[in-house]
């Protein structure tokens, strides 16, 4: 019999937790509990790599009595919780994954709530509201299981209608609301009380204060040059701890990347004219994550704010929106067709200004376009219409975006996640895999004039 895979061996005690959960934090009776329909969303038992949250749908008994109001109930006193509404029997609950590849598991739950706090005041003119409500939540770490219970909200999931049987006028609408609530989270004060860069959390008195960022484990930080600095730092440091890079120590590519971070990357944020500036960044800001209402074409929801923080307007688009023509990614150097096409949507979002006609798109290896070049102008022409701060109207991002390819390149995904690594034993391949990713760096260290 074939081995349990790691985000399936405990599915039952994934269960129980969260019934225990409505018995002490819902103050629900253990029979209501147990006819409770709690049900897995977006889950693959056999999924090889693993999840960084458990996201379940649970519907309570019809005659499960409100816990708005109970004496049983402890959720309403939490920082970023609203109460729940009478009547309501429906909700999302989210566990944290305590074996999350690079989450730092202490504050993932409070800078997630923070988040939504702030992106639903952000996002309030958007009607119908956007965003998940939170009825309660508690803190991973030491030991606990972090979860955040909360809205379940109306619609349909939107990723794969929009890849496959959208037409472009339907697209466009889409975007059209992706840049409305882009342009409403950019636009959005943040409160005095949130001094730097990175991840949020609760203070004792309930205000939103900044916090390390939960992707990185450090922070916060006074500067966004600040902020890459300690990073790349932080890589390098996880770089020498796998047995893979060796710290990139050999052949002298470590000398380098030291001597950039030292000498270099002042000069780089000196061109970045807006590096004071700080918003809303969700983080994964793509159609896996939205919601909508088919007979409309309206965004119904928003959702997963794992990886938002507070950064520069630029990161959004460093982080967001797809690559095949909606993210903006640093330089890349490469001679492939593919390389090539993606460098020129690169000057085309620089620029904003696009091929006449549009190329044709350049195939890739698995049969898919490369970039979508009529799907990233009609992106970029909804940006321009809301006058969203984008890669064309920040002066730098293409010096930012090849400061956060270097810290991308320090930590190769296919030599530092253990999933796909156990999935390529081979040693040879892993050398292989080694040179190629040596050969990136090196090329864009060679960019940077280190």
């Amino acid at each position: 019999m074939a081995a349990l895979s790691h985000n399936h061996a405990k599915y039952q005690e994934r269960l129980d937790y969260i019934q225990g959960l409505l018995v002490s934090r819902l103050g629900l009776l253990k029979t209501d509990v147990e006819g409770t329909k709690i049900t897995p969303v977006q889950y693959d038992p056999d999924f090889p790599f693993k999840y960084n949250n458990f996201v379940y749908r649970l519907i309570l008994p019809a005659g499960t009595p409100d816990c708005l109001g109970s004496e049983g109930c402890k959720l309403e006193h939490l920082s970023g919780c609203v109460p729940i509404p009478a009547g309501t029997k429906e909700f999302i609950l989210r566990l944290s994954n305590p074996d999350a590849e690079g989450m730092h598991q202490e504050t993932r739950v409070q800078n997630e709530v923070a988040i939504l706090t702030l992106a639903t005041a952000a996002l309030r003119p958007v009607k119908p509201a956007v965003v998940p409500r939170v009825f309660g939540w508690g803190a991973a770490g030491s030991g606990r299981t972090g979860w955040i219970l909360q809205e379940l909200m109306p619609g349909m999931p939107l990723a794969e209608e929009f890849s496959k049987n959208m037409s472009m006028d339907q697209k466009r609408g889409i975007l059209a609301q992706m840049a409305r609530l882009v342009k409403a989270l950019q636009d959005y004060q943040l409160p005095e009380s949130i001094k730097g860069w990175g991840g949020l959390t609760f203070d004792d008195a309930g205000a939103i204060v900044s916090a390390p960022m939960p992707t990185v484990g450090a922070g916060p930080w006074s500067s966004l040059e600040d902020s890459y600095k300690d990073r790349l730092k932080v890589a390098l440091a996880r770089a020498d701890a796998n047995p893979h890079l060796q710290g990139w120590r050999v052949n002298g590519v470590r000398k380098r990347v030291d001597a950039f971070i030292e000498h270099g990357l002042p000069a780089y944020f000196a061109h970045l004219t807006s590096k004071h500036d700080r918003v809303i960044v969700h983080g994964d800001f793509v159609p896996e994550n939205l919601l909508y209402d088919p007979p409309t074409g309206r965004i119904t929801a928003l959702l997963d704010y794992d990886f938002a923080s507070i950064q520069h307007p630029g990161y959004e688009f460093l982080r967001s929106f797809n690559t095949n023509g909606g993210s903006f990614l640093g330089w890349s150097g490469g001679t492939s067709p593919e390389e090539q096409e993606a460098e020129a949507l690169r000057n085309a979002k620089l620029t904003s200004r696009f091929p006449s006609p549009l190329p044709a798109p350049v195939v890739s290896d698995n049969g898919a376009p490369a970039v979508d070049w009529e799907l990233a102008q009609a992106w970029e022409v909804e940006l321009q219409k809301l006058d969203v701060k984008r890669p064309s109207t920040i002066q730098g991002i293409d010096k930012l975006a090849d400061v956060d390819e270097l810290l991308g390149s320090l930590l190769p995904f296919i030599l530092t996640n253990e999933d796909f690594l156990k999935m390529n034993t081979d040693p040879d391949q892993r050398k292989g895999m080694k040179a190629m990713s040596e050969r990136k760096l090196v090329g864009l260290l060679e960019h940077l004039g280190f």
